[in-house]
């Protein structure tokens, strides 16, 4: 099983990332590979990678080094998304 970095580059009080956050709660134990790493984007390292990912909006979702989406998320994409980058 591969292992995969998903990052979420989230800003305080965001109502999406909230979101993003139960779903992983809810589907986490599904995914034992993923490790999920929060940002704030107000840290230094929140600034580098919505600046190397042009991340106008939160959150914004990175798999393995690759932009996923910004400012929303569709949970069925991400899902599917993580079930094939975990195969």
């Amino acid at each position: 099983m591969q292992q995969v970095l998903l990052e979420e580059v989230f800003s305080p009080g965001c109502h999406t990332c909230k979101e993003l956050e139960a779903l992983w709660e809810t589907i986490k134990g599904d995914f034992p590979n993923v490790r999920f790493d929060r940002v704030d984007v107000t840290t230094d390292r929140g600034q580098e990678l919505a600046q190397k990912y042009m991340i106008f909006a939160s959150p914004g979702i990175i798999l393995n080094g690759e932009l996923f989406t910004t400012g929303g998320f569709d949970k069925n994409s991400l899902i599917a998304k993580l079930k094939a980058m975990s195969a």
